[in-house]
């Protein structure tokens, strides 16, 4: 073997290792607490990675597998209290499921209250159902046995509390067990598990968002800047430092503190705003109905305001109050004459802040601080800057009716902004009232009434005659209607990818398909294909069988490759690949032309024929639904256990490719299809 072969060995070891990988998130304990004589509480107590979250045991249905306890009652020993109860967790709106879903992160325990009916020592047993997922990966529904040992009150005084090794994690022994099988494989496989933790990917993807908001923050504040409410102050502000700074080192430090306190005082807000709320309830609270109809409305108002129907401030003698202040000069008079700014230009200012902190609100943590940050120095290196260097005004474009086309042009994008918080509000309660056609009916709307605006054909309250269009109102009004245009098609069924979010999902909609769409992709030909026995259509009327042994002979008969997806009715993730990854045109064409998908999923109920069922050789208990079937074999042909999780393989059942998970990256995901085919050899 030569050099070369052995690097390639090498790296294809590795690829198998990073992916052959058992995760194991949650950690389970079991205790018992005495309330008095007879009545005890049932502890169970769950330890979870960071990146990670448990469902809730209230889970509406159709959404993912909650968590599902089972006390087995003994009659004479002891009764149950009421139902198990939780901690308080987290509560968000998922698109996917298109419903409330509550989880739990870091830890949460669970709690049985019973009554004993003996005095003897008594041993209680159960079984706990739970299922985790990350922004990558969902597991699989797992089962664990509960046991509790405990005295009644004639035996012993304390209580027998044990936390049995079984308890600490059913999901701990099958990665034991099934480090075996991964080291017969490769001796270096267990070491990779251990060091290749998926917790560090949803820092990762969080830091990704914290840059993302900061970097919108500041165009937002930019676009403030651009308004009749701060644009001309910053020629005011420049001569102010000019006149009062004794020298041009005096006048730069000044310029700089002023800077420096205008970010002090949104950064302020932002740390209010968070502390008064907490980093986890602004999260919950942007997913509540109520709150989003609330910012619906005031959107509308902040629109019609920036559309010249009336002015929002701030009382006058605030302004008064701030401006005596600033006169004092010094350090404290540059405070107060940021502060003053900041009243004086509310009008302008305060609907883009308040739109800022909401969607930073949407991600909780110390997002609205970070939007602060990013917006308040957008505002304040203008004024820094040309106050630090004043001849460098000459350089500004003059005060004048293009700062009051930028007002009205952020009033727009706050109407068109404020139907999707109406829209949240529809998915939650279900109403149908908003639907995708709906919704992009009025952003047409609201889009083309734009571009008509900046075209010169519409003139609002607070606009100077138009002789004639500017090349730059010109080039912004064909963007704007070339915008809308595109999003036409959506009325019809077209995805509308570069607004993807913001209507609500295709499913969600008078026509789910559009019109000329039929099934299995022959759009517009009103012809279709013969389903074949044992398959179906799955996500977009891909062809796809449920059962492993009849598609591989269909694919043997056709001659084609082999995409083996373990996937889960219940997998968050799973439903993101098919919305945002299979729906891509070139991927789809794959999908349905040159291979046969076989879809296990790992969470389906169903039981297997009694003679079909089997003792695990994983963690010896008896398999005996269809997803158990399917996760046991990923686990002993593939060593992993995660979902989603793509196959490509040939007739002889070997891999084409290294294996794929989830990726958003649709060119990646279409690349290793193609690498896959072209490995394959009829």
């Amino acid at each position: 073997m030569n050099h070369i072969s052995k690097i390639f060995l090498f790296l294809a070891l590795i690829g198998n290792i990073a992916y052959a990988q058992l995760h194991d998130p949650v950690s389970w304990e079991t205790s018992a607490k005495k309330i008095n004589a007879s009545e005890f509480e049932l502890l169970i107590s769950a330890e979870i990675e960071e990146g990670w979250h448990l469902y809730s045991q209230n889970v509406p249905d159709g959404g993912p597998i909650p968590t599902t306890i089972t006390i087995k009652e003994e009659k004479g020993q002891f009764e149950l209290i009421g139902k198990p109860t939780e901690g308080e967790g987290h509560e968000e709106f998922d698109n996917v499921f298109e419903m409330n879903i509550k989880y739990f992160e870091n830890k949460t325990q669970f709690v049985q209250k019973i009554k004993v009916l003996t005095d003897e020592k008594i041993t209680i047993t159960g079984v706990l159902e739970f299922m985790v997922c990350d922004d990558t990966n969902c597991l699989p529904p797992t089962e664990i046995d509960l046991n509790f040992e405990l005295q009644g009150e004639a035996g012993k005084p304390e209580i027998e509390s044990v936390v049995s090794d079984d308890n600490k994690g059913f999901l701990q022994n099958t990665t034991e067990d099934v480090t075996g099988i991964q080291e017969s494989a490769s001796s270096n496989i267990k070491a990779e598990t251990d060091t290749q933790k998926i917790t560090g990917k949803p820092k990762k993807e969080k830091t990704k968002g914290l840059w993302t908001l900061f970097i919108l923050s500041f165009f937002a504040g930019f676009a403030a800047l651009l308004t009749p409410c701060v644009f001309p102050m910053i020629p005011m502000t420049v001569s102010f430092f000019t006149k009062q700074s004794k020298n041009k080192s005096v006048g730069i430090r000044n310029a700089i503190l002023f800077g420096v306190s205008i970010v002090f005082l949104y950064v302020l807000l932002g740390t209010v705003v968070t502390s008064i709320f907490g980093a986890d309830s602004l999260n919950a609270l942007s997913t509540n109905v109520w709150f989003n109809i609330i910012f619906f409305l005031l959107l509308i108002i902040f629109a019609v305001s920036f559309l010249g129907a009336f002015e929002i401030t701030l009382p006058s003698s605030w302004g008064t109050k701030v401006d005596s202040q600033a006169d004092k000069g010094g350090l404290i008079g540059i405070f107060f004459m940021a502060l003053a700014l900041a009243i004086v230009s509310f009008s302008c200012t305060g609907p883009i802040v308040g739109t800022a902190l909401v969607a930073a609100a949407a991600q909780g943590g110390i997002a609205p601080v970070i939007s602060m940050l990013g917006f308040s120095l957008a505002i304040a290196l203008p004024f820094s800057i040309f106050a630090a260097f004043p001849g460098w005004m000459n350089s500004l474009p003059k005060s004048g009716g293009w700062l009051n086309t930028v007002k009205v042009f952020l009033g727009f994008l706050e109407l068109a902004l404020a139907f999707k918080f109406l829209s949240n509000a529809d998915l939650v309660l279900q109403t149908h009232f908003l639907e995708r056609e709906v919704f992009i009916a009025i952003w047409i709307t609201i889009f083309g009434a734009l571009a008509l605006y900046l075209f010169g054909k519409i003139k609002l309250p607070h606009d100077s005659d138009l002789p004639h269009i500017s090349v730059g109102r010109l080039s912004m009004g064909l963007i704007v209607a070339a915008f809308t245009i595109y999003m036409i098609p959506g009325l019809w069924g077209a995805p509308l990818k570069l607004i993807s979010g913001f209507p609500p999902p295709m499913h969600y909609s008078e026509s789910s398909y559009g019109v000329g769409y039929t099934k299995l992709g022959d759009a517009g030909s009103g012809t279709s294909k013969e389903i074949p026995d044992g398959a179906h259509l799955g996500p977009h009327d891909i062809l796809a069988f449920l059962d492993y042994e009849t598609g591989l002979a269909y694919a043997k008969k056709v001659n084609k490759p082999i995409m083996i997806d373990f996937t889960g009715h219940a997998c968050v993730n799973c439903r993101k690949m098919e919305e945002r990854v299979w729906s891509d045109p070139r991927v789809l064409k794959v999908l349905k032309n040159d291979i046969v998908l076989i879809s296990l999923y790992v969470d389906d109920k169903r039981e297997l024929p009694e003679e079909e069922k089997y003792t695990s050789s994983i963690n010896g208990k008896e398999v005996t639904t269809i997803g158990k079937k399917w996760s046991e074999f990923q686990i002993n042909k593939y060593k992993a256990n995660a979902q989603p999780y793509y196959v490509l393989i040939d007739h002889d059942e070997e891999n084409l490719n290294e294996y794929s998970a989830y990726n958003p990256d649709a060119d990646d995901y279409l690349a290793w299809l193609n690498e896959g085919i072209a490995n394959f050899k009829p």
